[in-house]
């Protein structure tokens, strides 16, 4: 196992609880409705490539290349892809005037999501 890999994943899985409780009980009254729906994504998307990451430091042992790329696939994904959508949800509160120019940043993070998934199909492939 790879203590990088599993010690990334802790930090944004527990992360991931603290702004899925925060969207569930402080942006309740902060925000409209599709707001929340947009922060959920980002929350859901977060969990999702947690347990990837836990599942990517399986094959971590082997030194693997593509293990290498598609646990910054991974993690960069979170970053960018719920990332951004944390920043759209919570834009009418925070005044980021910014926030509007992220929305190109989220189908990056999608991408970096689905490129770390293949990534994973080779590693699991290349593994004996």
């Amino acid at each position: 196992m790879n203590k990088r890999i599993i010690l990334t994943a802790a930090f944004l899985g527990a992360v991931a609880v603290i702004l899925g409780a925060f969207g569930a009980h402080g942006l309740k009254n902060l925000v409209d409705a599709a707001s929340i729906d947009v922060w959920k994504k980002g929350v859901e998307y977060q969990f999702y490539h947690v347990f990837a990451l836990l599942y990517l430091s399986t094959f971590a042992r082997y030194r693997n290349k593509l293990v290498n790329i598609a646990y910054f696939c991974f993690t960069f994904g979170i970053v960018f892809f719920s990332g951004s959508l944390y920043l759209l949800a919570t834009r009418s509160v925070t005044g980021l005037g910014f926030a509007a120019a992220l929305g190109p940043v989220t189908p990056i993070g999608g991408l970096l999501f689905i490129f770390g998934w293949i990534m994973l199909f080779f590693a699991a492939l290349k593994d004996k």
